[in-house]
């Protein structure tokens, strides 16, 4: 199969390079690349809205292909805050330290510390649109652990595993995450379907 183009709708490198990593077959386009320099509102309630919101506005003002996601962390004794607002749970700046002491100094005292990341993909493909899931439960740890990784993955540990995802390689994350088993889903689709 030749590569084919998609726009992955997101200025996040970290999240490129995890998604650039799971889809080799397909050349996976930035935002910066096709001189998207807007800032993409984000303003549904859902993770779901906002996948769709972001993948239809590069399909409707450039007109290419294109899959947006969105990604939240639920934490059980939270309830599942901070959610569809993890990337500004502590302030608009996006601020990881910040989002990750934020969420520590809530569950000081809880023992209940399940949790789990979702990730909705919205593909946008020929004029059809497409959705897929994907989750990740575990745990929130006590205190951060690990260097690799972005966002809350220092404090999130997968069911079944002893280490955060900021211990594990972007291989192996990307294997068990939710992001992964999305983007999994996608590459399923899309080898199917084109």
């Amino acid at each position: 199969m030749n590569k084919k183009t998609l726009v992955f709708a997101t200025n996040n490198n970290h999240k490129l390079l995890e998604v650039r990593q799971l889809l080799p077959e397909y050349k996976i386009i930035s935002l910066a690349e096709i001189n998207c320099f807007d800032d993409i509102p984000e303003t549904e309630n859902t993770l779901q809205g906002n996948a769709i919101l972001k993948a239809n506005y590069i399909t409707k003002k450039f007109g290419y292909n294109c899959f947006a996601d969105d990604t939240g962390l639920e934490v059980a004794a939270l309830n599942n805050e901070p959610g569809v607002y993890s990337a500004r749970y502590a302030g608009k700046e996006n601020n990881s330290e910040k989002n990750m002491n934020k969420l520590l100094e809530n569950l000081t005292n809880k023992k209940d510390r399940k949790a789990q990341f979702r990730t909705v993909v919205a593909l946008n493909l020929d004029g059809n649109q497409y959705l897929f899931e994907g989750i990740c439960k575990g745990n929130i740890l006590e205190k951060k652990q690990g260097e690799s990784g972005f966002g809350y993955d220092p404090i999130f540990q997968p069911l079944g595993y002893k280490k955060s995802f900021a211990q594990m390689s972007l291989e192996e994350k990307g294997e068990i995450s939710h992001r992964g088993k999305a983007i999994h889903k996608l590459i399923k689709f899309l080898n199917t379907n084109t």
